[in-house]
C-alpha cells in the first residue's frame, strides 16, 4: 500500500468508529426496552483514566479512553472488507 492509501484507511477506520458509535447511540435511544436496545447501547470502555499534573503555574491533564459499541464494530468490519475488496 502506498502512503495515500494508508492515510485513507486510517481516516476511514477512525470515521467508522466515530460514526458507528454515534449511530448506535442514536438508534438505541429510539428502541423500546429489551435485548436489541441493550445490544445497541452497551459499550466497552478501555484506555487510561485522566492524569492531572498540577505544577504551580501550569496544570495539564492527560487521558485516553476508547468507547466501542456493536455498531462501531460493524462499521470497522465493513471498512476492512471494503478495503480488502478494492485495494488488495
Amino acid at each position: 500500500m502506498r502512503g495515500k492509501e494508508v492515510t485513507f484507511l486510517t481516516v476511514s477506520l477512525i470515521l467508522a468508529v466515530v460514526l458507528g458509535g454515534f449511530l448506535g447511540e442514536l438508534v438505541g435511544s429510539f428502541l423500546p426496552q429489551g435485548a436489541v436496545k441493550t445490544l445497541f447501547e452497551k459499550n466497552v470502555q478501555f484506555g487510561f483514566e485522566q492524569l492531572t499534573v498540577d505544577v504551580y503555574a501550569i496544570r495539564f491533564t492527560i487521558g485516553l479512553m476508547f468507547k466501542i459499541n456493536f455498531v462501531s464494530l460493524l462499521a470497522v468490519i465493513f471498512v476492512i472488507v471494503y478495503f480488502r475488496y478494492w485495494y488488495f
